[in-house]
């Protein structure tokens, strides 16, 4: 799975910060409950429109950031 699929940028959605596509929940949220120790499932309940693909897909992202790189958002 490709987090490509499950993330998206766009400047006019909570200021241009990543977020799980086609909604308002912003990666950061969804990573900062995963380092809280929150389950996929914990997660997929608090933010219904949030699949557990789209939590590991947060994940990945998170951890392409942690390269120190620049991450292209097209495919």
């Amino acid at each position: 799975m490709s987090w490509h699929e499950h993330i998206s940028v766009d400047p006019n959605v909570c200021h241009g910060q990543a977020c799980i596509t086609g909604t308002r929940v912003m990666v950061s949220v969804i990573l900062d409950n995963l380092a809280a120790g929150l389950t996929v499932e914990e997660i997929a309940e608090s933010y219904p429109s949030v699949s557990a693909d789209a939590v590991e897909a947060a994940l990945r992202y998170g951890a392409e950031l942690a390269k120190e790189r620049i991450v292209p958002l097209s495919a």
